[in-house]
């Protein structure tokens, strides 16, 4: 099954950009997604179980690295990319 997912982080610290960027880079670095940012979100795209095996991992980091944080996700089980347009 394939997995849509839109993703916003809200670092609850005054240095919030870091903490952004380092979990999108981690995102994107990932050979198992497919991902898509803009000034309001990041979009991932995938198979169901890395999109959530790979979410898992890296928000769980990003708690244990950086503190309080708040992601708001929207998860739609279709590829939504894009870039897989026809």
């Amino acid at each position: 099954m394939k997995l849509s997912v839109e993703i916003s982080n809200y670092p609850l610290n005054e240095q919030y950009i870091p903490p952004i960027k380092n979990f999108i880079e981690r995102l994107v670095a990932n050979p198992k997604l497919r991902t898509s940012c803009n000034t309001m979100s990041t979009q991932v795209f995938g198979d169901y179980d890395d999109v959530m095996a790979v979410l898992n991992q890296e928000m769980k980091d990003s708690f244990e690295r950086y503190g309080k944080m708040i992601f708001v996700c929207k998860f739609i089980n279709a590829d939504l990319d894009p870039a897989n347009a026809e």
